[in-house]
């Protein structure tokens, strides 16, 4: 089955390390990173979406982050 994620983190070294992990673990870049000013908070977010393909069969309660 394959998985999809977006990730998502204000622009800061959080953001590269929580890519960086998912790629580690197997995940795949999917697409164009995203980059976006947040008025609410002030702060520059980013956004990455990321794929990976496992055995099994998707179920919504399926801890995504834990493939």
């Amino acid at each position: 089955m394959q998985l999809y994620r977006f990730l998502s983190a204000d622009d800061t070294s959080e953001f590269c390390h929580k890519v960086t992990d998912a790629l580690n673990k197997g995940w795949a870049l999917h697409g164009s990173p995203t980059y976006a000013f947040d008025h609410a908070n002030g702060v520059m977010r980013c956004g990455q979406a990321v794929v990976k393909e496992v055995d099994g069969t998707y179920t919504p309660d399926l801890k995504l982050g834990e493939q």
